[in-house]
């Protein structure tokens, strides 16, 4: 892109253009050898009508329809809430029709990092003592026992000491305790944690009893468990249970691992009109290398896929594949409707101050961070991923619940892109990409890469491949994520049901 370019066809068969700046009205731009002129202010980031338009017409931008015209739209003017609606409704009906891409080689042969291998076989990249407690009623002894661990501990040879806190575990019935029990389940399993310590109260509907079931099968080298009532002094007997963890996950020590040992978590947040043009797809790149050197990233954000979801459905494997990301979509949108609420209650206020108008437009730019990689596989909310390459994840938009469930679902480092900021982390690395310059100038101690220099005209190809190198860097430990630095780590688990 051109730095004196101030309006961007994203796709030659839209009818509007991104503003690269604030236009003006009279401002005179050249597109396609046409002269047009702003008509009214058009704030940067949102769109202007390349062609007329009549009511009820189709807005079209990334090449799909984003929505309805309200009414007359002249070449110039600002496209934007006052005449432009979604075109959304309720359950639809889609018809399987297989798409395929040709991928470029990767840009990279190889992106081997330093990890540790685990014995179920997959691999961390930290080796850090997580604390899980199975009721939020042990909330503060568990912070308490942090800040202990962390006079006690000094120096070993560990990459830290986290709890994360939530309130559920009691007071819970059917899929909301199952959902509550699956994702604690995934952290206790998670490889970025050489030892996990399991906090009990001994009263809860979820007590330790009932969570072992829910766990299954674990490593008892690296997993210990017990409840408060039970403990005469909690800090004491917690404290003793930490040492053990830590002097077996100092024997743990980092080798060579290939791409296909890499999980990464795909996500995004405060998005602007440029996450839709830079950083997503950015991530789109970085995903297609992963996927083509062996190994696997996952999607989710369902409500966030209404009004591109053809587009994955197409891309999936086979038929099977195809009727679970059908039965997800439609599932999450009766979710909407079951609660009266429409399927297009999107996008943000934040969203639509950065110039992204109706939910086709966020959910078109948003699934560009998925590639063009076949999809491989759809798994439910808290379940892990089990098939290598682009994987879909059930769960909502809501930021920390869905980092969370990326973190249960295997990823071991979360690519987040934002274009409004947002200091939020996940239980694991979470790398920031910002869309623009503007945030990532501002916000320097949230963004860890700034994806907005591709409006400057550097280009996919360079900024993909120092992305993939910073990748490689945190996978292998050689520096630290913006989130780890700033202790910003939080976790959230999906609620849907009825509370005692």
């Amino acid at each position: 892109m051109s730095q004196a370019q101030k309006i961007l066809q994203i796709d030659s068969r839209d009818n509007v253009a991104v503003a690269l700046t604030d236009l003006w009205p009279g401002e005179m731009m050249t597109h396609a050898d046409i002269n047009l002129a702003a008509t009214g202010p058009i704030p940067v980031g949102h769109k202007m009508a390349l062609a007329s338009m009549e009511q009820g017409d189709l807005v079209i931008k990334y090449g799909h329809a984003i929505g309805k015209a309200l009414n007359t739209i002249h070449p110039g003017d600002w496209v934007h809430t006052h005449n432009l609606t979604s075109a959304l409704k309720g359950i639809e009906t889609y018809k399987y029709t297989p798409q395929s891409y040709d991928l470029p080689p990767p840009a990279v042969t190889s992106l081997d990092f330093q990890g540790y291998l685990r014995s179920d076989g997959r691999a961390g990249i930290r080796n850090e003592i997580w604390i899980i407690v199975t009721v939020g009623c042990c909330n503060p002894v568990a912070e308490a026992l942090v800040r202990a661990a962390g006079a006690v501990f000094t120096g070993r040879n560990i990459d830290g000491i986290f709890h994360f806190p939530h309130p559920f575990g009691c007071s819970q019935l059917g899929g909301d305790l199952r959902n509550t029990q699956r994702i604690l389940a995934g952290l206790v399993n998670h490889p970025n944690a050489g030892g996990v310590l399991v906090m009990g109260l001994g009263c809860e509907n979820n007590h330790l009893d009932v969570f072992k079931t829910a766990l299954g099968t674990y490593d008892d080298r690296r997993v210990v468990f017990y409840n408060l009532q039970e403990a005469e002094d909690e800090i004491e007997q917690g404290l003793a249970l930490l040492e053990k963890l830590i002097d077996r996950a100092e024997k743990e020590k980092r080798r060579t691992l290939p791409a296909d040992k890499l999980v990464l978590g795909l996500k995004c947040g405060g998005s602007d009109a440029f996450s839709g043009i830079t950083a997503n797809p950015l991530l789109g790149e970085v995903a297609d290398v992963l996927v083509q050197l062996g190994g696997s990233v996952i999607l989710t954000e369902v409500p966030e896929m209404f009004g591109a979801e053809t587009i994955l459905m197409n891309r999936c494997v086979d038929v099977r594949v195809y009727e679970q990301n059908m039965a997800m979509v439609n599932c999450f949108k009766t979710y909407f409707l079951r609660h009266g609420q429409p399927v297009y209650e999107n996008p943000s206020p934040g969203n639509n101050a950065g110039g992204i108008t109706t939910l086709e437009e966020k959910s078109l730019g948003c699934i560009r961070k998925g590639g063009r990689s076949p999809v491989v596989d759809v798994r439910g909310y808290g379940e892990q991923i089990v098939t290598p390459g682009l994987n879909l994840l059930d769960g909502p938009g809501n930021d920390i619940i869905s980092t969370t469930a990326l973190t249960v679902a295997g990823a071991q480092l979360v690519l987040f892109t934002t274009g409004r900021g947002t200091p939020l982390g996940g239980p694991v690395p979470t790398l920031k990409v910002a869309s623009n310059s503007t945030l990532a100038s501002k916000k320097k101690h949230w963004i860890d890469f700034n994806a907005g220099r591709l409006l400057k005209g550097e280009t996919m190809a360079t900024l993909g491949a120092e992305l993939l190198e910073l990748i490689k860097k945190i996978a292998s430990g050689r520096t630290q994520c913006r989130n780890e630095i700033m202790a910003s780590r939080q976790m959230a688990i999906f609620k849907n049901g009825v509370t005692l």
